[in-house]
């Protein structure tokens, strides 16, 4: 392979990994509240202060994990995560929270679908936690 084609592979590649994290900013925040209200809403406030079984998840975006929430108790394990709540971060995190973060608390299974989850995610990052 000749250093010209490598470096076409390399930008080929650069490319398709900023697509796919894009991806996920491109999900549609309406699409996403509706699911949100399916799935997320029974456990989880998003405006500040509204803590239930979950912590309010009004503002977490570009937050670090475990920080916003005044009054929730988090698990250790979460505190612990090291965590900046993002696209990837929070896809990663929806799509099987146990195995993103063994020991959470969260006892949701997971949201399978990418594009649900994309669409969470938009919707996830208007809550300004104001």
């Amino acid at each position: 392979m000749t250093s010209t084609s490598k470096l076409f592979s390399l930008a080929t590649g650069i490319l398709m990994l900023a697509g796919a994290s894009v991806a996920h900013a491109a999900g549609d925040a309406t699409k996403g509240n509706g699911v949100f209200q399916s799935q997320c809403a029974m456990c989880h406030g998003v405006t500040v202060g509204a803590n239930g079984i979950g912590p309010s998840l009004a503002g977490i975006y570009g937050k670090p994990a475990a920080s916003v929430a005044a009054g929730y108790e988090y698990s250790p394990a979460l505190k612990g995560a090291n965590l900046t709540w993002n696209d990837a971060t929070l896809d990663k995190f929806l799509a099987a929270p146990q195995g993103a973060v063994p020991g959470t608390k969260m006892p949701y299974a997971g949201l399978p679908d990418a594009a649900d989850r994309a669409d969470v995610i938009a919707y996830l990052a208007t809550l300004t936690g104001k």
